[in-house]
């Protein structure tokens, strides 16, 4: 088995161009989300590559969600290279899509710029760089002249930047992505080179409305502003709920560090005529804020939501006329990989043999793509591991080592082999 691994590492270090290649080609299709820009064009891309290296091609259109649309359809990539039988199914899974670029950048953000050790650009680091990795993770079997009694499989998916709901999670729930069909899940996120994580914490995105009544800019003390009673959510939010939130810490190794607490974020604001050039005298009758809140594997769902039910209850009781209305947007459980998961031996194994360290095991500030593996798809046996620093993701100058995209391949394909068994 050695000599089989030390060949397996020496096909991904021969690649090691034709990795830095791929990550720079997908780095140059923009797929940004919102609005979901350019993923036909990026999954055609990836099922002509898939093709070249002799794997099964399947396209996943998401038929039947809101998202999916003639100008912008959601269309997901799966590449397949089926085991001799008798053997697990291990899947390397990565979305494409990325965050807008934004300001900032002293190269081109779509570029693919590959200079100094690193490609550049949106979605090098999160998470083309992974893709790309685990594309020649898979390859690198297949030029080490290895049969598995497995299958592998390789995916491009979309909107994991928006919450999965037209990849990953609707290829689970058509039972694609999901038990009986995958047993093992490997995503690519940018986790750093030597480190396997294993869950995130549990996301609640909710808003509140605040209604007041209209009435002249000039004479606001006729109107109720529901700008006020929406700065009075916020307040009570600041000084009482976050307060309390800092105090509860989890078992779970998140990192950095200052996320392993629960938190909450007002993540937009708006109200009266926000957004129009042209104001009228008017006091607000509407505002709406929308939160994000972060909760621990240690809470419940429904105590936590309990809780701002009881802050909108306080201010209403404390400012006069207050009416407001709560609002549930996305709700994601806390996930974690089972304890003893052979998926995190194989890859603690590898991480040992390439690097030459011992993994650290962690779990993700914010959710990915797992939830929907384990959720949805019943595949627990599902972790992240992929090249690139977690804090650049969605930043400008974004940038992906190169080192760190051969050496994860090196480990992925490394676990690949002992999961799903050389013949």
């Amino acid at each position: 088995m050695f000599d089989v691994r030390e060949a397996v590492c020496r096909a991904v270090e021969a690649a090691r161009d034709e990795i830095v290649e791929l990550t720079a080609e997908l780095v140059r299709i923009p797929t940004v989300n919102p609005p979901g820009e350019h993923y036909a064009d990026c999954a055609r891309f990836l099922g002509r590559r898939f093709a070249a290296m002799g794997l099964e091609v399947e396209y996943h259109a998401a038929e039947g969600r809101p998202e999916h649309t003639e100008a912008r359809p959601r269309l997901n990539v799966i590449g397949a290279r089926r085991g001799s039988g008798g053997g697990p199914t291990v899947h390397l899974n990565g979305h494409f899509d990325v965050a807008p670029a934004g300001g900032g950048w002293s190269v081109e953000p779509f570029g693919g710029l590959a200079r100094d050790g690193r490609v550049w650009g949106r979605g090098a680091c999160d998470m083309k760089g992974g893709l790309a990795a685990a594309v020649f993770a898979i390859e690198a079997l297949r030029r080490a002249g290895v049969t598995l009694a497995g299958t592998v499989e390789v995916s491009g998916t979309v909107d994991e930047e928006s919450g999965g709901q037209a990849g990953v999670a609707w290829l689970a729930e058509q039972g694609r992505l999901a038990k009986g069909r995958v047993d093992y899940a490997i995503i690519p996120e940018p986790l750093n080179v030597d480190r396997i994580c294993t869950g995130h914490r549990g996301v609640w995105w909710f808003e509140v409305e605040a209604r007041g009544r209209i009435a002249h800019g000039s004479m606001p003390y006729l109107g109720v502003s529901a700008i006020d009673h929406i700065g009075a959510v916020l307040e009570a939010v600041r000084t009482e709920l976050q307060p309390e939130l800092a105090k509860r810490t989890t078992r779970m190794p998140v990192v950095p560090a200052g996320s392993g607490r629960a938190t909450l974020n007002v993540n937009a604001v708006a109200g009266g005529q926000a957004g129009q050039a042209v104001q009228t005298p008017c006091v607000a009758d509407r505002a709406l804020a929308i939160f994000d809140r972060r909760y621990l594997v240690e809470e419940k769902y429904d105590d936590v939501r309990a809780e701002v039910v009881a802050l909108l209850e306080r201010v209403k009781a404390r400012v006069p006329g207050f009416e407001a209305e709560l609002r549930d947007r996305m709700l994601v459980h806390p996930t974690e990989t089972p304890a003893g998961s052979p998926l995190v031996s194989a890859l603690q194994r590898g991480i040992r043999e390439v690097l030459g360290r011992e993994a650290a095991i962690v779990a993700s500030p914010g959710s990915y793509d797992q939830k929907h593996f384990d959720r949805i798809g019943g595949v627990p046996h599902c972790v992240a591991y992929g090249p690139g620093v977690l804090e650049l993701a969605h930043q400008p100058d974004e940038w992906v080592a190169i080192d760190d995209l051969v050496a994860s391949a090196k480990v992925i394909a490394l676990a690949t082999l002992e999961l799903a068994g050389a013949r």
